[in-house]
């Protein structure tokens, strides 16, 4: 592991995060939009990460299964070559096919139906600010571990000063 593969992975981590709290944000300013360009009410989106790996890491949980195995075997250091991966990466941003439109009857509004429903987009206020809360926590924590990971180095280039 370089030097500045800690600086990389966190960046990941901070990238990944911000664009999830900028979907949330989309979701949220999206809550009453019952007509979209193609006509049908907006639908809450979903970002969903994945492991950023390379070609000579391998995927955590075989590293995990290689460390601990059967729960027989006792813990050893994770060598070097047991690479993890190199941080995060948003592998897909979905629609929110899973739970159910809000219908309120409104038949005054424009996009009523002919019984008086209008279809109100699936979005949950509280669910996206946990969801925002969440985000941000993971922000933080990734900001904090750069921030830790410049330490160390600043740490590392004074001892070899003196």
């Amino acid at each position: 592991m370089g030097m500045f593969t800690a600086f990389d992975i966190t960046a990941t981590g901070l990238s990944a995060q911000r664009y999830r709290m900028d979907t949330i944000a989309e979701n949220i300013a999206n809550a009453n939009t019952t007509r979209t360009s193609d006509g049908t009410p907006y639908r809450r989106k979903v970002v969903t990460f994945q492991t950023q790996e390379t070609d000579a890491s391998r995927p955590f949980g075989h590293v995990l299964d290689s460390i601990v195995g059967d729960g027989r075997t006792s813990r050893r250091h994770i060598e070097s070559s047991d690479a993890i991966g190199y941080g995060v990466k948003i592998s897909k941003i979905s629609e929110d096919h899973e739970s159910e439109m809000n219908m309120v009857y409104d038949p005054s509004h424009p996009d009523a139906d002919e019984n008086g429903y209008v279809t109100y987009p699936n979005v949950n206020t509280i669910t996206e600010m946990t969801n925002l809360i969440d985000a941000s926590r993971a922000y933080e924590a990734n900001a904090t571990a750069f921030t830790a990971s410049k330490s160390v180095a600043m740490k590392g280039l004074g001892l070899l000063e003196s």
